[in-house]
């Protein structure tokens, strides 16, 4: 379905090249999610882990070993001595070729446990994969909206200042009209003209960040780069709560797909130590075989058949296993400090996050306070400066102002999106919050 929706939205765009493409939050995750070189990469390893069970499994199996030859004999020279001292010759063949033909199976029957303990290091390192590709897809959950905030502050600031731009340039008109009546000084009229003229840098630089998260957000979602997207504005005026710490703590330990990788590869560890063990075993295998030969004019042999039960037994490992087995000890080990050392991680990414968004919420309250006294501090400015009662730079300060508290709100309005998903995401909870939704 993911997939339709990505070829409905494509073939949108080229039958209307021209207008911005609307675009919902889910579904540049959905499209993300579809084309991440990253996620394409963790699925090729997982193929690679599931290859290396099977070839696990794939010991369990018997050996097969089918042989033969056939080679050209030069004529030998044969004496056979019979009877006594004196001995008569007697004729021998004198065969110039022969063929045998030979078949030996070994089924294994007790390893020492290696090949069980193998089959499940590679279990658990397939699902220590699939653990690796569930956190990575938490990340580009993340990071695409990331850039879809980054988009909406940037159409925001072009937006914004697209209307100030306008403000302004009517304001120079005006400047203009009343400098040619001798009722404003020539230097105030070049001081809003230079206010225009920042204004409209201003709105180069704010068009080339939209130009970049465009390109960002299109790269991420497998669309062709200049593809212009209209994000949908309605879920970035939503109050977003957030629960405990302790609570994102509790559900992190549960859901992070990074603690449920190093668990399973603790698992392997541990498996690879046992069977690293097992080399001081000897191995028993059931064996069979049967052959044929055939030398003409001496020798035909056919149905020759053995079965029997095989031990074999290396006492080198007496002393080689060692070395074996105090790897594997020191991998299990690493890999114990290494679950340590991420809970501490994620108990304070999530403390970091948490306050980010505490903070988050505040700047939209403080935020949305400044975007109401900056108007009506230049609402009250204005006023004034048409009553002389304030001088132009007061006035072009004031609008100023008013422009910065207006860009700075949709800032925090996507600022706070971001900060509550990167909450979720350091919980572990990211992926399965957008699902619902």
């Amino acid at each position: 379905m993911a997939f339709c929706l990505g070829l409905a939205i494509v073939s949108s765009f080229a039958a209307q090249a021209q207008e911005p493409m609307p675009l919902a939050l889910n579904q540049a995750i959905d499209l993300s999610l579809q084309n991440s070189k990253q996620l394409k990469v963790n699925r090729a390893r997982i193929e690679a882990a599931t290859g290396q069970l099977k070839h696990a499994l794939d010991n369990r199996l018997p050996d097969v070993k089918v042989s033969g030859a056939y080679m050209f004999l030069t004529s030998p020279n044969i004496d056979l001595k019979t009877g006594g001292d004196g001995g008569s010759s007697t004729a021998f063949p004198k065969p110039n070729q022969a063929m045998y033909g030979m078949a030996s199976l070994n089924m294994p029957l007790y390893s020492g446990l290696r090949i069980r303990y193998g089959i499940e290091s590679a279990k658990f390192l397939e699902k220590a994969a699939e653990a690796d590709a569930d956190y990575s897809k938490e990340e580009v959950v993340l990071n695409t909206i990331n850039a879809y905030c980054n988009l909406y502050k940037s159409i925001s600031a072009v937006r914004l200042v697209k209307e100030n731009l306008n403000q302004s340039q009517q304001r120079d008109k005006d400047f203009s009209n009343l400098e040619k009546n001798g009722l404003m000084a020539r230097n105030d009229l070049l001081k809003a003209q230079l206010q225009t003229s920042n204004i409209e840098l201003a709105l180069v630089n704010a068009e080339n960040n939209l130009k970049l998260a465009t390109v960002s957000l299109n790269l991420m979602m497998g669309l062709p780069e200049q593809t212009a997207l209209q994000p949908d504005t309605t879920g970035f005026d939503h109050t977003l709560t957030a629960e405990t710490i302790d609570s994102y703590e509790q559900q992190a330990l549960h859901n992070r797909k990074d603690i449920e990788a190093l668990v399973q590869r603790r698992k392997a560890a541990g498996a690879e130590l046992n069977a690293a063990k097992g080399e001081y075993y000897p191995s028993i295998g059931l064996t069979g075989g049967y052959a044929a030969g055939y030398i003409p004019k001496l020798l035909t042999a056919t149905n020759i058949v053995n079965i029997g039960v095989g031990v074999q037994y290396n006492l080198g490992s007496l002393w080689k296993a060692k070395s074996g087995i105090a790897t594997a000890q020191a991998n299990e080990k690493e890999i114990a400090a290494s679950q340590e050392m991420l809970n501490d991680n994620i108990r304070l990414q999530i403390n970091k996050a948490y306050l980010n968004f505490l903070s988050a919420q505040k700047r939209i309250e403080v935020q949305g306070k400044s975007v109401i006294n900056a108007t009506e501090n230049y609402r009250i400015t204005r006023n004034k400066h048409e009553n002389n009662l304030v001088t132009t730079t007061e006035l072009l300060d004031a609008n100023v102002a008013l422009l910065e508290s207006k860009i700075a709100l949709e800032e925090a309005k996507a600022d706070i999106v971001v900060a509550y998903n990167s909450l979720l995401e350091q919980a572990g909870i990211l992926t399965a919050n957008q699902t619902h939704k």
